[in-house]
């Protein structure tokens, strides 16, 4: 790292200290007045009876094809959906989950325990961000073929689609949920 020279003042120049004190004047601390003295209490927590989270069965299984799809609908549903999703104006991303960097399992748990959380706030379409693979082993993206396969094994799930470039591109997955009442 280099050293900025030193600025040297000739006797003439004030230096910056001496400008300052010459621009704001006499300096008076200010009296103490209309002060209250503040006794913070620590408040009391109270616990509330935390209701166990339902167990949400594991029922996506991991057996994938060498094929992996880009999109999916599932059927009766027109190609107009899938269109539409892949517009991104008729259902706005309410939710998004990343997955880069975990295992397998954990990867399977957390997109279930998701999708789960997403139908219970009645969520319609979310983002998945699973990664390319650019940084696995043989540069194979595992985690793009599992996700997509969950995806389809899973009933509340109506299609999917690659997400715009700005949201991962095919990195990422735009999902479409079934809204259950």
């Amino acid at each position: 790292m280099t050293k900025l020279p030193e600025k040297k003042s000739s006797p003439s120049e004030p230096t910056d200290a001496e400008i300052f004190r010459t621009s704001i004047g006499d300096v008076k601390p200010v009296r103490k007045q209309n002060s209250v003295a503040v006794n913070i209490t620590p408040r009391k927590n109270f616990s509330s009876p935390i209701a166990p989270s339902p167990e949400i069965p594991d029922t996506l299984s991991d057996f994938v094809t060498d094929e992996t799809l880009d999109e999916f609908l599932r059927n009766g549903l027109s190609r107009m959906t899938l269109r539409k999703l892949k517009r991104g104006t008729t259902w706005p991303v309410q939710d998004m989950l990343d997955l880069h960097g975990l295992k397998t399992d954990e990867a399977r748990k957390l997109l279930q325990a998701f999708l789960h959380e997403a139908l219970q706030h009645s969520l319609r379409c979310v983002l998945l961000i699973h990664g390319k693979g650019l940084n696995s082993k043989g540069g194979e993206a595992i985690l793009r073929k599992l996700t997509r396969h969950w995806l389809t094994q899973h009933p509340a799930v109506l299609g999917f689609c690659d997400a715009s470039p700005n949201e991962g591109g095919s990195g990422a997955v735009l999902v479409l949920l079934k809204i259950t009442r």
